[in-house]
């Protein structure tokens, strides 16, 4: 009451800076519930108290108040937020405000990871940068990951992108080194003007990972944590002891009436028995935790942080995990007015243990693979026989099928990897002039890592019936990498209109590898495990001694006119020991430019944009990633056994030899790519909207290949820069600001990213590259892969499976057998040995009437149309949650497993419970192969499934004490959370994941056969500040 008599009625105007009325613009009463909106005109009418204060807040704008003061007119010009356009982006040497930007660069928003946790830094970037592929070979705790970004540009060399962690280029850094909260900033160099800076190693693009520092205030004690749990998603439906038995009658009709279906047993006995069920053995709730706690602060002249972390992560598959320990420190002294100096520690030690359901032996056999005796062992036993507790089933000869219990077998097998990681940087800045700025930077990366590996007598690989019965490794890994940086930078603003920025400077850095270590077989004593490797068989263990150097001279020129045009030279220079002469030295340059058309008088009058800008770019970048001394003559050892070609006699006995294996090659050099750029940057009411657009052209020649030699030369083969390839992309961000209220608030980021590679050139006279992948030694040398000239590489290459021969495809003769009928194409080589009805079936392609090579063709694509991301946070009072949804669309999976679990051809194998629906005489309907017939052996369509999916990655809701209640019991911030991350997939892909790439290169894309299944994860969280 007593507000409502004080009240007077206020009115007036919101303009913006151009003096624009500015619709819908929240004007309230400070303190209390009454506010009002801006109409069309950007006049409002509004009642409060004479000494109340009015709060005028418009997204994009920066808010304002103004007290009444017993004022009845109150007219207010709200100034662009330029927060969001002056945001720092790190680019190589140096940082530059967004709005500034004239190359394509990406940004990871930390605010969405810090609310939904992840291991690594690498899971950060998917789904969540344009352009950028990431995808991993499995989902077991600790494994590596792929990314790519814009498309693979190499066929035989690495595509994965520089890292530059902290100033420190590092290539194919180990993705735990670093915990995902104590980042700053990840940004992603994607044209080649923002790339060129790294020269022969900026092609396939640069991460930029800033980590964070101490800031200038009191001391801040920050912990955050969590703990939660996976689950495996799903398994494999397989069949049960019913099926099975069903199936044992119809592969051994005889040998079943002596085991399942002794004693006047049936099929039907076997349906109410529950069975084994062998995956439900192996999976198992994991828990994962993590915890972090940190110091930081600083003052003018001084600023520090401590921190320290412990992650842990059980895998889904029993005695499998990760974890890590890391500790890091930062210092940034200012020394004098001139002198800045600082040093940045970060020391990482992980391990990681358990076996991997991908990795085989060294026989390369699909028999060896874990999940190969998970789906097919028996679900049942025969009389009184306990598989769960006998290492082997004592029905099957595993000379000629090697199943071992995977459930024994995985809790006795020794894998673990230890590793110490140190990356150490310290600077000095030196001011020379107010203008001119030298810095000095010096660092190290110091790896070292031990590879443990012993089977027992109760595993796969050292029972008592395996080749090499008890044996174990241990193989030990170093690498030092060492860098020096000297830069000069000059900044200087002329006559106001006129800003100019140079960097010039001289790097150098290093590396050096080194692994040995040991391995023996046939150990006497399995109880000493590794200590015992010295009584055993040594076997050869290959060791490596490697090293390179590389200097570098860059140079890069910024300048921009009134802000609005802006142009952008970058020039480097790399010179490389893993060249020889004359090869040694390449030239990288750069040219960039962009016009913000916003700030054009002719955009004035407008009210549909806030913000435009255009970017063109061009650019050259290298590719550097070969081996070190692949420019030299190799000398090797035949240990081919029973082969002598490189022995010769002395002393009246053979002595081992050594032989020219591979040709010199002085001209080899780098892979070069010329990448061309055309950005649009819009903002659309106010900035609520925002578009980033870039279109990009990817040149690369000079690829390595294997080019064919004369018989002349001794060689069959050898490396040559020959090949040429290309990349051709959109990408597509839109943020939005949906609503933006004192209690409510939404927000959107969706990005999507096409890209179309090819193949331009290869060898001289061939037109496509076919690849094998080496899963199994029968399929060694059978070719699933082809990267034809013209076409897109990586596409899957064998027949087109056309279902099952039925009966109409033969004439009956009188003997009761079928005969294939004359016009009827047949699976054999010659028509001498006829498939039987049932059969599997595969189309003529060439007409001859016989299924041979000729007949293979493309049958599925290996990389996405496009891929993306899409997320949403919500903010309710104290609430946030957000909800990120992922997905790949047009790729296509070679699901390997469904070739030996659809089959039905081995006795005792269980199958997929798809293959229930076989052919029959009584089951003629239906596209699977009979039992004992010509099965799905060959590379074909049938197995090749879509791999598009679309995933519910991450949804996460938090709650944010309030700061009234907080600041009485002297805590700056605390939030508690809970995230669940892969809920749920819809895909129609039927293996464990569609997310999946087991040996995955730029030519092998999209291969899936025994792979460790994603996880489920839910967590519950805790960040606080004191």
């Amino acid at each position: 009451m007593a507000i409502a008599q004080s009240a007077i009625t206020i009115k007036g105007t919101v303009k913006d800076q151009k003096g624009d009325p500015l619709p819908g613009v929240s004007v309230r009463v400070s303190g209390t519930s009454t506010f009002t909106a801006t109409d069309a005109n950007g006049a409002y009418t509004i009642k409060a108290p004479s000494n109340a204060t009015l709060t005028f807040s418009y997204i994009g704008f920066i808010q304002q108040q103004q007290a009444v003061n017993s004022r009845t007119v109150i007219n207010v010009t709200l100034a662009t937020d330029t927060r969001e356009l002056n945001e720092v982006v790190v680019i190589g040497y140096g940082e530059v405000a967004r709005k500034d930007l004239t190359g394509a660069v990406g940004s990871v928003k930390m605010d969405d990871l810090n609310k939904a946790p992840v291991r690594s830094f690498d899971e950060a970037l998917a789904g969540r940068v344009a352009g950028v592929q990431v995808s991993s070979t499995e989902g077991k705790p600790g494994a590596g990951i792929n990314i790519v970004v814009r498309g693979s540009n190499s066929l035989t060399q690495s595509n994965s992108p520089l890292y530059v962690i902290d100033g420190f280029p590092i290539e194919g850094p180990d993705n735990n080194i670093i915990d995902p909260s104590e980042i700053e900033s990840i940004e992603v160099l994607k044209d080649a003007s923002a790339t060129a800076i790294y020269g022969a190693r900026g092609a396939n693009g640069v991460v930029m990972i800033t980590t964070k520092k101490g800031k200038t205030g009191k001391p801040v004690i920050s912990y955050s944590g969590y703990y939660g749990f996976q689950n495996n998603i799903n398994t494999i439906p397989l069949m049960g002891p019913y099926e099975f038995v069903k199936l044992q009658q119809e592969l051994d009709p005889v040998g079943v009436k002596l085991n399942y279906l002794a004693n006047g047993k049936t099929p039907e006995d076997y349906l109410g028995v529950k069975g084994t069920d062998w995956q439900d053995l192996l999976f198992q709730t994991a828990p994962m935790q993590n915890h972090a706690l940190s110091l930081s602060g600083g003052t003018s002249a001084t600023k520090y942080s401590v921190s320290g972390n412990l992650f842990g992560q059980d895998g889904v598959i029993i005695n499998s995990g990760f974890k890590r320990y890391q500790g890091r420190a930062t210092l940034d002294q200012t020394i004098n007015k001139r002198l800045k100096a600082g040093t940045n520690i970060t020391y990482t030690s992980t391990k990681t243990f358990g076996t991997s359901p991908s990795a085989p032996d060294a026989s390369f056999s699909a028999m060896n693979y874990l999940m190969y005796s998970v789906w097919g062992y028996r679900p049942v036993a025969v009389g009184n026989s306990d598989l769960e507790n006998s290492l082997v089933d004592p029905d099957v000869n595993p000379a000629n099928d090697y199943r071992i219990n995977p459930i024994l077998s995985a809790k006795n097998e020794l894998r673990q990897t230890f590793k110490n990681n140190f990356i150490g940087n310290v600077y000095a800045e030196y001011l020379i002039t107010k203008d001119l700025k030298l810095r000095v930077t010096g660092g190290v990366n110091r790896s070292a890592s031990r590879n443990e590996t012993f089977n027992n007598s109760q595993t796969r690989y050292g029972y008592s019936g395996s080749t090499d019965k008890v044996n174990g490794s241990v193989l030990y890994t170093d690498v030092n990498n060492w860098l020096n940086e000297n830069t000069l930078t000059y900044n200087k603003k002329f006559n106001k209109d006129h800003s100019l920025n140079v960097v010039g400077g001289i790097t150098f850095q290093g590396s050096d590898y080194k692994r040995y270590g040991a391995k023996a077989t046939h150990l006497p004593n399995e109880s000493l495990g590794l200590s015992g490797l010295d009584e055993g068989i040594q076997q050869p263990v290959t060791a490596i001694t490697s090293a390179w150097t590389l200097m570098s001279a860059l140079a890069r020129v910024n300048y921009n006119y009134k802000s609005r045009y802006y142009a952008t030279v970058t020039f480097r220079s790399d010179g490389s020991s893993k060249f020889r002469s004359g090869n040694q030295w390449s030239y990288f340059p750069s040219a960039a430019l962009s016009w913000r058309l916003i700030d054009e008088d002719f955009m004035k009058n407008q009210h549909i944009l806030s913000n435009a800008k255009v970017r063109l770019g061009w650019g050259v970048t290298g590719n550097n990633r070969v081996d070190e001394y692949a420019t030299y003559a190799r000398l090797s050892f035949d240990n081919t056994s029973g082969q002598y070609n490189a022995y010769y006699a002395f002393d009246n006995s053979l002595v081992q030899g050594v032989y020219p294996s591979s040709l010199a090659n002085l001209g080899l050099k780098w892979e070069n790519t010329a990448q061309s750029n055309i950005g649009l940057d819009l903002g659309f009411v106010k900035d609520r909207i925002t578009l980033t657009a870039d279109f990009y052209h990817k040149n690369t020649t000079d690829l390595l290949l294997n080019a064919q030699l004369p018989p002349t030369s001794g060689y069959a083969q050898a490396y040559k820069n020959i090949g040429e390839t290309s990349n051709t992309g959109l990408e597509l961000t839109l943020n939005t600001n949906n609503i933006d209220t004192k209690n409510f608030g939404w927000t959107s980021s969706f990005n999507i990213a096409f890209n179309r590679n090819k193949v331009l050139a290869l060898t001289q006279n061939q037109e496509s590259l076919l690849t094998t992948v080496n899963w199994d030694q029968n399929y060694r040398n059978l070719p699933l892969y082809i990267s034809k000239i013209g076409q897109p590489l990586g596409q899957l290459y064998g027949y087109i499976w056309d279902g099952v021969y039925q009966y109409d495809d033969f004439d009956k003769l009188p003997n009761g057998s079928y005969k294939l009928k004359d016009n009827v194409t047949t699976n054999a080589t010659d028509r001498n040995t006829l498939p039987q009805p049932g059969d599997i079936k595969y189309r003529d392609l060439n007409g001859d009437g016989v299924i041979n090579d000729y007949d293979r063709t493309i049958i599925g694509r290996g990389y996405p149309i496009h891929q993306g991301g899409f997320s949403n946070n919500f903010r309710y009072k104290n609430f946030d949650l957000n909800v990120f949804l992922q997905w790949s669309y047009g790729n296509d999976i070679f699901n390997a497993n469904r070739l030996l679990f659809e089959a039905g051809n081995k006795i005792y194998l269980n199958q997929y419970a798809t293959y229930e629906n076989r052919w029959s005489p009584d089951n003629t309907n239906t596209t699977m192969p009979r039992v004992g017939g010509q099965g799905p052996v060959a590379y074909s369509s049938r197995v090749v499934e879509d791999g598009s999916y679309l995933r519910l990655k991450t949804v996460s809701l938090g709650y944010t004490l309030p700061a009234s209640f907080l600041k009485k019991i002297n805590v700056k911030t605390l939030r508690v959370y809970a995230s669940a991350q892969n809920l749920l997939t819809w895909t129609n892909y039927s293996g464990y994941d569609p997310e999946v790439s087991v040996y995955y290169t730029a030519l092998t894309p999209g291969f899936d056969y025994s792979s460790y299944p994603r996880p489920k994860t839910i967590i519950f969280g805790l960040n606080v500040s004191l």
